[in-house]
């Protein structure tokens, strides 16, 4: 599983440099970190784990000490109060492509943990997905974590798609769930940012989380402190071609996904934090308070298509094992409803204020449109996965599905679309435009697409989610 995911990476800092190259700029480090962890795309890994089957030896924790490494707070309680009494436990692992994969902190972390209670079982869950942020974790929380009774989630999301209001529906659904469940927030940083903890401040993105954890008494970790500081005192390199050597320590080869020792580095931080945490064991039921922001995601859900849409003929419904090219997304979706001729439409009834699909890329993948209470409807793009309805002229009139990661491969990826809150029947139709996919690949990526035109000339859409902050009303 390590070497699978080190040769994921080395292909998504082989795209990167190509992608600079060809550009000849940089751009912003925002963007430069968007693009990194979206390039590391991939499907589902297994869900549940077990630290003992990480062979590499147990983290030691370095005599590090910063008092604003991490905040206690109202500490992980109900965690250690059920190891106290020699109960079994369980950790969920809730973020992007850093938590996904096998050995940039997460199973350091749960070994450590492991290792200080060996007669104690503790289960792990990684609800880790790939270039997504807390908007579709706060959709997919339930079903990937909350379902199994996690007893202690860390949360992972500072380096992409930190939103605020999202991370605050991720907690307060927590608590709806089970106030006994301990949550604690972990702070990844990208390339740069380092300066800003290295000169005692916080990166913009992680003070507006600290609010969140502020207000409802969550502990946090600040996981690139270490390293920061390290790399102030020229011991430590961000980031470096790993075919050269260095007498110092490589944290990563692309500004944002640590090697193994960056990894151990984040999870000694986790490991100092829990040291300190556990001197508090009891039970305590976390309170939760009025919202901080209104609104928040707290009524963000994921669904299976079947359970609330209804489907034109066209579409067909397919198990990804079945398909060599989709099998990776089992793990995520039982089934995929797969549209490819244009007109093919779903139809969904509901009330709330945004409409979602977590859907599977491609050389085929095509474009979809929107029919909002009898009306076709028009967008504009926020960002890379959320659109709002507009009357502009300049607006769109189909969300394009295919991407520059879609070249020859697939990913998992999703799209919000952002409406008036009320009661709406919304129709998605597969559109009969097939976006300019060579424009969209770059003069770097047109290998496939010239030796293999006929993979990309269609439309086709592969569903697996519905994803909705609201709730269905009837299917039809």
């Amino acid at each position: 599983m390590i070497k699978q995911t080190l040769l994921i990476f080395s292909l998504a800092i082989l795209l990167i440099t190509l992608f600079i190259e060809a550009n000849g700029q940089n751009g912003a480090i925002e963007k430069r970190a968007e693009f990194l962890i979206a390039a590391s795309q991939a499907g589902a890994s297994p869900l549940f784990f077990d630290s003992k089957t990480y062979l590499s030896p147990v983290i030691r924790i370095q005599n590090f000490s910063d008092p604003n490494e991490f905040k206690v707070r109202s500490g992980l309680p109900n965690f250690f109060n059920k190891i106290k009494k020699g109960e079994s436990v369980t950790i969920g692992y809730l973020g992007g492509s850093i938590t996904r994969a096998d050995n940039q902190y997460r199973l350091q972390s749960a070994k450590f943990i492991q290792n200080l209670y060996p007669s104690v079982k503790i289960a792990g869950i990684n609800a880790g997905v790939s270039g997504t942020g807390t908007d579709l974790g706060a959709c997919r929380l339930y079903h990937q974590l909350l379902k199994y009774n996690p007893d202690l989630i860390f949360i992972e999301f500072a380096v992409n798609g930190a939103f605020p209001d999202g991370m605050e529906g991720i907690i307060r659904q927590i608590w709806k769930y089970n106030p006994r469940i301990d949550i604690c927030l972990i702070y990844t940083i990208s390339e740069d940012q380092t300066k800003i903890y290295a000169e005692g401040m916080i990166p913009e993105n992680i003070i507006n989380l600290e609010k969140i954890a502020d207000y409802y008494a969550i502990p946090t970790v600040h996981m690139g402190l270490q390293a920061a500081m390290l790399e102030k005192q020229n011991m430590l390199i961000w980031k470096a071609d790993t075919s050269l050597k260095y007498n110092k320590i490589i944290f990563s080869a692309d500004g944002t996904h640590p090697l193994e020792a960056g990894g151990n580095l984040y999870a000694e931080a986790i490991g100092r934090s829990i040291l300190k945490m556990k001197k508090r064991a009891t039970d305590y039921i976390h309170p939760l308070k009025n919202p901080a922001i209104i609104d928040n995601w707290e009524d963000a859900t994921m669904l299976d298509p079947q359970s609330c849409a209804s489907f034109s003929p066209e579409w067909n419904k397919i198990d990804p094992n079945g398909i060599e090219s989709l099998k990776q997304f089992s793990g995520w979706f039982p089934y995929v409803m797969k549209g490819e001729k244009p007109g093919a439409w779903i139809k969904i009834h509901f009330q709330g204020s945004m409409l979602g699909i977590f859907d599977i890329g491609g050389p085929e993948a095509g474009q979809i449109e929107l029919e909002l209470d009898g009306v076709k409807r028009k967008f504009e793009e926020n960002s890379t996965v959320n659109y709002s309805i507009s009357q502009e002229n300049s607006a769109v009139e189909s969300i394009n599905r295919f991407n520059r990661f879609c070249n020859n491969r697939y990913r998992g990826q999703c799209v919000f679309i952002k409406i008036e809150e009320g009661i709406h029947t919304a129709i998605l139709k597969i559109s009969a435009s097939i976006p300019d996919k060579a424009k969209i690949l770059g003069k770097v990526q047109l290998t496939d697409i010239t030796q293999n035109p006929s993979k990309y000339s269609q439309s086709v859409i592969y569903l697996g989610k519905i994803l909705l902050r609201g709730e269905i009303i009837r299917s039809e």
